[in-house]
This record gives structure tokens, C-alpha cells and sequence, in this order.
């Protein structure tokens, strides 16, 4: 109803109210305020988002390797599942070595995510999706089912959730939450 250039704006926005919430945050001992919005600029920035953005809109319509294919969802996706889960960290005032962890966490969450995405988009309907199904490979974007197979990305799901999950054990039931969140999702492809 409103076209692209007010969903590019709508995005704009919600970028720069980010970065608004970011700089009222109350810093920690650890972590200055500067510490939470240089945190978010690098997830959402030219090296991450950005150019996984970018890398995304070249690879239409060309065969792309697994190495670009996860460059581009570790720049996408993983980045700002990290960016997320850090933040929290850091105005809990995680230590450098539970900031490690969760960004090992969050790498392997985001291409999880978009491992199962994939898999889903192309053997769920539309309805069930709540999206249009098909659509990546309609777009000539590369996914990972096109590149490893169906039953490899299941595997590959299943291997990063794991690797995930092996992130989390030093925090013990202080991480239950995120634990339950990587494997609902796994589960959504199962």
C-alpha cells in the first residue's frame, strides 16, 4: 500500500530509534554507553548488515559457494542475533569471556536460523509460513537446501543448534531461556 520508499524510510527510522534507546542506556561497570551504541553501529554497519545486504542483492540470479552463502547470514542474520544477545550481556554486565560465548551462540543461532528458514521456505506452504513460500528461490537468491541438499541442511541445522547450545554451558540454568529458544526453532523445521 505504501511502496518501497516508505518501507526504506520505515527502516531508516527504526535504525535510528535504535541508536536513541541505545544512548539513554545506563552504563555498567564494564560497559560505558559508547560501549552499547559502538556494539550496535558495528552489527548494523557497512561490515556486517550492510555488506551482507549488499552481497546478498549481487548473489540474485548466480551460483554462489557455501562460504558466500554463510558470509552473507553471518552478516545478516548472525550479526544481529550477536549484537542482541551481547547486549544483554553487557548491561548485565557479562564478563569479556560470556561475551565470547554468547557471540559463539549467536554465530551458530543466526545460520541455524537461516538454514531451517530455507528449508522451510521451500518445503512449507505459504499458509503454514505465514509468508510467501518460495519466494528466495523465485528471487534466484541462493539457499542452502539449493547448495547442500535438503537432508544436509537438516544436518547442518541440527550441527550448528548443537555448537549453539555447547556455547551456552558455562552459564548453566542462567541459560535455559536461550537454550529453549534454539531448539523451538529447530523444532520448527521438524
Amino acid at each position: 500500500m505504501y511502496g518501497e520508499g516508505i518501507a526504506v524510510l520505515a527502516g531508516d527510522a527504526l535504525l535510528t530509534s535504535a541508536f536513541e534507546i541505545l544512548a539513554a542506556s545506563e552504563p555498567t561497570k564494564r560497559y560505558a554507553t559508547a560501549d552499547y551504541i559502538r556494539e550496535f553501529a558495528l552489527a548494523s554497519g557497512s561490515l556486517n548488515l550492510l555488506a551482507g545486504q549488499v552481497a546478498d542483492i549481487e548473489g540474485e540470479g548466480k551460483s554462489l559457494q557455501r562460504k558466500e552463502l554463510d558470509f552473507i547470514h553471518r552478516a545478516k542474520t548472525a550479526a544481529l542475533i550477536v549484537c542482541s544477545v551481547r547486549l544483554g550481556a553487557m548491561t548485565a554486565n557479562g564478563t569479556a569471556r560470556q561475551l565470547e560465548l554468547l557471540t559463539e551462540f549467536g554465530d551458530n543461532l543466526g545460520l541455524a536460523f537461516q538454514v531451517i528458514d530455507d528449508i522451510l521456505d521451500m518445503t512449507q506452504t505459504s499458509d503454514k509460513l505465514g509468508k510467501s513460500a518460495g519466494k528466495d528461490v523465485a528471487a534466484g537468491k541462493a539457499t542452502y537446501p539449493a547448495i547442500l541438499g535438503l537432508e544436509r541442511s537438516r544436518k547442518e541445522a541440527r550441527k550448528l543448534t548443537d555448537r549453539a547450545i555447547a556455547a551456552l554451558e558455562q552459564f548453566g540454568k542462567r541459560a535455559d531461556v536461550l537454550q529453549a529458544l534454539a531448539m523451538d526453532m529447530l523444532a520448527r523445521e521438524y
